[in-house]
């Protein structure tokens, strides 16, 4: 037969909840298995919790009182077990994030928020001319973050007073709550509602920042844009995030850069590509043309007897190596031919002598003008 649940913590039907905790409290401390290594002394533990768990509750305590140990099984009392069992999901909950105190555990968690925090990392996004990525060069940007009120100094009281320590969590930052189970007495550690987790109050609000201790403002900046980025690249700008509170540091700013295409260059990794259309005349006899990079002008060779669609390279007028500026890669530039459409009489009788000199045939179906070239 169960034991009388008064029996086991030894006191009367007739004592109140302070008794019945006392008595629990005591005995708790007697036969905890860490405490109490004699044998039975864990089955005794959990006797007790058991007991108390009944008899601290009103209305399980009544039901027991009325209909013994049946009125408290698991199925006559489900709903009187509701704030148990969802007691119990809130441990199990708190074992897999960390038990209260324990390394990494909501204790260490909110110690940390009660102290000084990091401010947030910001993103902005910045488009870049094709010039402005090959070369780099200084950009000015306008950025909208938190910043520490001056009037208060970030701390958020009237300028003058001080936040005092919260009297709910005595400034921890965290609240405490005793939960009984079956399998002993645990601890949940929830965020202070009094201070939201910061272990202070204000009493006087700064009037500038309303008591945030930070306020949204619009600044000015000038970034160092590294020759060689391209779409994709970010920059790190230290300490322009948003303010950190309660003194902490500020986060950082990332700026994430986006290239504009150019109407005449393109790139491949640190190679430029662009093309030059030349004449017929200039690709059979060869020449020297002058042609656009990214350094302004520059002269290209073409070489006599030069093909459609050849690869000519001007080293070392491509883009400069991230991080290595001193290196470059090529400019390389596609040749294309233009074959007029039209001639006039005097350039036809010009070619027609030179297609006879050839012994070409370009009468009706012959090989064309570029036969002779061949």
């Amino acid at each position: 037969m169960a034991r009388d649940y008064y029996e086991i913590l030894g006191v009367n039907r007739e004592a109140d909840k302070e008794e019945i905790k006392r008595a629990y409290r005591r005995l708790a401390r007697k036969y905890h298995p860490d405490v109490n290594k004699e044998e039975g002394a864990e089955d005794k533990f959990k006797e007790i919790n058991r007991a108390y768990e009944v008899l601290s509750e009103p209305e399980m305590r009544s039901r027991y009182d009325r209909y013994g140990e049946a009125g408290v099984s698991n199925g006559a009392a489900a709903a009187g077990y509701s704030d148990f069992t969802e007691g119990f999901a809130d441990i199990f909950e708190s074992f897999f994030n960390g038990f209260a105190g324990g390394p990494g555990g909501v204790g260490q968690q909110q110690r940390r928020r009660s102290g000084p925090a990091r401010g947030d990392d910001l993103r902005l996004d910045l488009r870049l001319d094709f010039r402005e990525a090959v070369f780099g060069g200084e950009k000015e940007i306008r950025i909208s973050h938190l910043e520490s009120c001056e009037a208060c100094t970030g701390t958020g009281a009237k300028p003058g007073t001080r936040p005092r320590t919260c009297p709910t969590c005595t400034g921890s930052g965290q609240v405490r709550r005793a939960t009984r189970t079956p399998f002993g007495s645990f601890t949940q550690v929830s965020v202070c509602p009094t201070c939201n987790g910061s272990g202070q109050v204000i009493e006087d609000k700064c009037e500038s920042c309303n008591g945030r201790g930070q306020k949204q403002e619009t600044k000015k900046l000038k970034i160092t844009v590294p020759a060689g980025v391209d779409s994709g690249t970010r920059l790190r700008v230290s300490g322009e995030g948003d303010a950190g509170g309660r003194g902490g540091p500020a986060g950082d700013l990332y700026v994430y850069l986006f290239v504009n295409e150019d109407s005449e260059f393109k790139r491949e990794g640190i190679n430029i590509l662009s093309e030059v259309k030349i004449s017929y005349l200039q690709a059979i006899l060869g020449c020297r043309i002058d042609v656009n990079t990214v350094d302004g002008p520059s002269e290209l060779t073409i070489p006599p007897g030069t093909q459609p669609h050849t690869v000519l390279t001007l080293e070392s007028k491509g883009v400069p190596r991230l991080g290595n500026p001193a290196s470059r890669g090529d400019h390389l530039i596609t040749v294309l031919i233009d074959i007029p459409t039209r001639l006039s009489s005097e350039e036809r009788s010009l070619l027609e002598q030179l297609a006879k000199l050839k012994g070409l045939n370009t009468g009706k179906g012959g090989q064309g003008l570029f036969g002779m070239f061949k």
